[in-house]
């Protein structure tokens, strides 16, 4: 019996994180894209900006539609909706030509990611055994960063192995794809596992407790998540998202390459550089998933969160030393990295897909990644003023103070979740 309910759970979590590894491919695949997509439509900084940031787009419009349907329709419906999204804007993407059409397959890629990060993790508290939540929840990071190192490598084999497409002279739809228009080829490997994923979710059954306790119970207006009763789960469940894109890691995914450059180092490789990023967050996720039911969420954040400050702090006194071949600074950059995998990054979906009760969650959720996204586009707008303004090892120390100061929000509001029940959880944030 045991086994057979482990055997469900495990298909169950496998299926469900789908809709992380799609999430982290889909944003990360546009790296690859890009170079050989903005030569071929001669693209303008705008368009070219437009290009990049239209999935945000449909990622707030996705997250708000995914916590209307959630509670309305299902988790498991909901989920479904998302992979047809995946699927639907991954063939308009290697098939339409216009530049328009492929920003519509673009947008509707971002609403299936917005419907995705909601869901996922709601979905994946709800059906795991208390003991266990932490783990499966983490899975869905796991998966996320999972699907950005598929992204990465999948570009890289693209593009390396374009020249040996070519002489296979195989034509029709194989060499526009992967040779001479070989960014379709890069967004069309979304589309194993979209089908894959599409698949699976007609297996897994609807969320216990949409099924049994949601009816009738579910929020109706979004001013009651701040009733006294909810607010300080409401000020967890914000802070936590957005301290998580603030904190430093998209400085390092999205300008690593830039500041690097700037400073003198060889860009040549730098596909294979991602993957190495890519690789490093991984394996450091990993002790999130084998820590996080043992040690509980607290401890990890606590961790977490001061030591990202330390090597943030560190690795500006290096910049401004302008130490820049030292083996320290890598350390420093890997030490963040690891900080940010094992607490800050995978424990925000775990922390917010349980603080909430039953039927406000889905919204509340819904509201705590709606201000997760906002974060991320305003770190990406702010980030090349930052370096333009304040420098390299300036940006470091503010971006350290923020870390501290997620260290002192979590030791004053966070308490130990891992274990409890949703009414115990609530009468500890009371």
């Amino acid at each position: 019996m045991m086994s057979l309910m482990f055997r469900q759970i495990t298909f169950i979590t496998f299926v469900a994180s789908l809709g992380g590894l799609l999430f982290g491919f889909d944003m990360a695949v546009v790296s690859g894209v890009l170079p050989v997509f903005k030569t071929q439509y001669a693209l303008d900084s705008f368009r070219e900006g437009w290009f990049v940031s239209s999935a945000l787009l449909g990622c707030i419009a996705g997250v708000v539609i995914a916590s209307y349907l959630s509670d309305k329709c299902g988790r498991r419906r909901t989920l479904i909706v998302s992979a047809l999204l995946f699927m639907v804007s991954t063939l308009a993407c290697i098939l339409f030509t216009e530049f328009s059409h492929i920003i519509v397959g673009r947008i509707l890629t971002g609403v299936g990611i917005g419907v995705a990060s909601n869901v996922v993790p709601l979905y994946l508290s709800e059906i795991s055994p208390v003991k266990d939540r932490g783990k499966l929840v983490t899975f869905y990071q796991l998966a996320l960063t999972l699907g950005i190192v598929l992204a990465y490598v999948s570009n890289a084999y693209i593009v390396k192995s374009a020249s040996l497409f070519a002489e296979w002279n195989i034509g029709g739809l194989f060499s526009r794809f992967f040779v001479d228009e070989s960014w379709r080829g890069m967004f069309g490997v979304a589309l194993i596992p979209s089908v894959i994923f599409f698949i699976g979710l007609l297996f897994v059954p609807e969320s216990p407790s949409w099924s049994g306790q949601l009816k009738g119970h579910s929020l109706r207006h979004y001013a009651e998540l701040w009733k006294p009763v909810y607010r300080k789960s409401m000020l967890v469940g914000l802070f936590l998202p957005i301290f998580s894109q603030l904190c430093g890691i998209n400085v390092i995914i999205y300008y690593g390459p830039t500041i690097l450059g700037n400073l003198g180092f060889s860009l040549d490789h730098s596909l294979y550089g991602q993957i190495v990023i890519g690789v490093a967050n991984l394996l450091f996720t990993v002790i999130a998933i084998w820590k996080v039911d043992s040690l509980g969420r607290r401890p990890l954040y606590l961790a977490g969160t001061l030591g990202g400050a330390i090597c943030l702090f560190f690795a500006g006194i290096l910049f401004y030393r302008e130490a820049l071949h030292s083996w320290w600074l890598m350390l420093s950059v890997v030490g963040f990295l690891a900080c940010f995998a094992f607490s800050i990054g995978p424990l925000k979906f775990v922390v917010v897909s349980e603080i909430f009760p039953v039927g406000i969650r889905a919204k509340a959720m819904g509201v705590s990644i709606l201000a997760m996204w906002v974060s991320d586009a305003l770190i990406g707008q702010i980030t090349p003023f930052l370096l333009n303004n304040f420098g390299v090892y300036l940006t470091c120390f503010m971006l350290g103070l923020v870390c501290l100061s997620g260290f002192f929000f979590v030791l004053k509001n966070l308490p130990e979740t891992k274990g409890k029940t949703i009414d115990e959880i609530q009468e500890l944030l009371r």
